[in-house]
């Protein structure tokens, strides 16, 4: 994968979830095939807080029940992102990419995964490039130089 590539398929995946909350992006080594380049990502994200109440709206009362279950471990929703760039013929150019989400799973579970993934893949020696949080950000900003909080 090319850097202005790898750029255009983090920044596609930035345009899709919410960067702030990525957690992790794996990055798996480009497959070419007949004449079209593609590429596969797993990503981490933080889940969305739950929407506070507008001011003035009554919040209905809780359901009468049983009380909340003690608090587990963090779980992130881990999305599956694809590229596939035409590079030879009439279609030359033509750039496709897809997120979808996969799983709701614990932090621990994440890396799993990805091994996962990357044994059905064929495994190898390419092991998949680890990007977290920070560096995903400052990957997708427009100054890359600056350290992103």
């Amino acid at each position: 994968m090319t850097i202005e590539t790898r750029e255009r398929f983090l920044r596609a995946i930035a345009e899709r979830l919410s960067a702030g909350r990525v957690e992790e992006v794996h990055l798996f080594p480009v497959l070419r095939q007949g004449g079209t380049e593609s590429a596969v990502a797993v990503i981490a994200v933080r889940r969305a807080p739950p929407e506070a109440p507008v001011d003035g709206a009554d919040a209905p009362p809780p359901p009468p029940g049983p009380a909340e279950p003690a608090a587990g471990p963090e779980r992130l929703t881990v999305y599956r992102a694809t590229y596939r760039l035409v590079l030879k013929g009439p279609e030359r150019g033509t750039w496709d990419v897809g997120v979808i989400e996969e799983a709701d799973a614990p932090r621990l579970t994440v890396g799993r995964v990805v091994r996962g993934v990357h044994e059905r893949s064929g495994g190898g020696d390419d092991e998949p490039e680890r990007l977290g949080g920070d560096a995903f950000r400052a990957a997708v900003s427009d100054e890359p130089w600056t350290a992103v909080r």
